[in-house]
């Protein structure tokens, strides 16, 4: 008997040591930053940026990775000391609760193993969210509400328009207020229960990505295997979605989920994190056809910084993209989204977004486009279609 008791304190031991170590591990190779902070722009660009008084991205996965967020990192892409050096107004944290072994941007099963399974274990969550996609979602929630708590009067979680408005109205009398919305990417959360939107409704959800990498319940992925539009369970979501004021993602949707939601939606969409392929030809990117109905949809969209999506060199392809968009629909249709924290390579950091100011100008937008891209466009999206 004293040998097992030793030996589970070994074991006990050793887990724990691997939630100290392997999680920062993971994270370090997953979302490597090209070029390291700090980051020099031109005094133009520099006294531009630092005029901007609502800066806004669409997408971020940093949830997962199991860093507090209310510390300054030195890995990884985002935190809320980092976001206040940028003078970041707003984020959109994403969950993840799935990712499928050997994922890719061809094909993807949902059979396959689960790479975020072992990444939850090892950061020593409760056992309920070992195997359960919904409690990974209503935990990562929970995280986020925890860190805005700690951060007290200089963080407000934004669930309502009136929540934005006491950001903006807080924002006049001190820049470091910052705010942090709540988003799922891919609604293969819901487990296939309608009424797990209710639960994630309560717990801050604001934007659900109907898909991710691989086919569910409510369709197909623009990665998976089918290709599949809305199901009648697509369908029924995205209807109550609408119903909540939850706004519907068409990142990584098959272009047959985008037509669909496109056709059903009463409300307008977002594209949280893509690129175009006008300047990448990658299936998980936009067509011309389809910029032109989300922005006749009302709709928005942001551009991501990572390789996969705009190409390579990254910072030249994100201004070739948010260009495009502007030149085809319209500079109020366009705005950030980074992917940050998405297991993806990026440029720069969050601290590193004057470099996108000085791409702009660069590329002679004018200060009033720059305004739009930055922050704008998604402040005036929101204040419309927030409840």
């Amino acid at each position: 008997m004293k040998k097992l008791f030793v030996g589970v304190a070994i074991l006990l031991g050793i887990y724990v040591l691997a939630t100290f170590t392997v999680p920062p591990m993971i994270e370090e190779a997953r979302n490597p930053v090209k070029i390291p902070p700090p980051y020099e722009v031109s005094a133009e660009a520099k006294a531009l940026y630092d005029q901007l008084d609502f800066i806004a991205d669409l997408h971020c996965d940093a949830l997962l990775w199991g860093r507090d967020l209310t510390n300054r990192g030195t890995r990884g892409h985002v935190d809320f000391p980092r976001m206040r050096e940028a003078n970041v107004a707003m984020q959109m944290f994403t969950i993840v609760s799935k990712s499928p072994s050997g994922q890719n941007m061809q094909s993807n099963s949902a059979d396959t193993f689960d790479n975020i399974t072992p990444l939850t274990i090892a950061k020593g969550e409760s056992i309920a969210n070992w195997f359960s996609l919904i409690n990974r979602t209503l935990s990562q929630s929970q995280d986020l509400a925890n860190f805005v708590s700690k951060e007290e009067d200089r963080a407000i979680f934004i669930k309502s328009k009136e929540d934005l408005e006491q950001l903006l109205s807080a924002r006049k009398n001190d820049l470091k207020v910052t705010g942090a919305m709540l988003g799922i990417e891919g609604a293969h959360a819901l487990e296939g229960n309608l009424g797990n939107l209710d639960q994630v409704y309560e717990a801050g959800v604001r934007m659900i990505g109907l898909t991710h990498f691989f086919d569910n319940e409510l369709g197909g992925s623009a990665h998976g295997q089918n290709m599949a539009g809305l199901t009648e369970f697509g369908k029924e979501v995205v209807q109550k979605m609408n119903e909540l004021g939850i706004f519907v993602d068409l990142a990584h949707c098959s272009p047959a989920i985008v037509d669909d939601v496109l056709d059903l939606s009463t409300e307008p969409v977002m594209v949280s994190h893509t690129g175009v392929r006008a300047v990448l030809d990658s299936q998980r990117n936009l067509d011309d056809t389809q910029i032109k109905k989300i922005a006749a949809n009302g709709g928005i969209i942001g551009i991501a910084f990572f390789d996969m999506a705009v190409g390579e060199p990254e910072i030249p392809n994100i201004i070739a993209s948010i260009k495009h968009v502007r030149d085809l629909v319209g500079i109020e249709y366009v705005a950030l989204g980074s992917d940050y924290d998405g297991s993806v390579a990026v440029p720069f950091d969050i601290t590193g977004l004057p470099i996108i100011v000085e791409g702009l100008l660069k590329a002679d937008f004018s200060e009033q486009e720059i305004r739009a891209v930055m922050g704008d466009n998604v402040k005036r999206f929101m204040l419309q279609n927030l409840r």
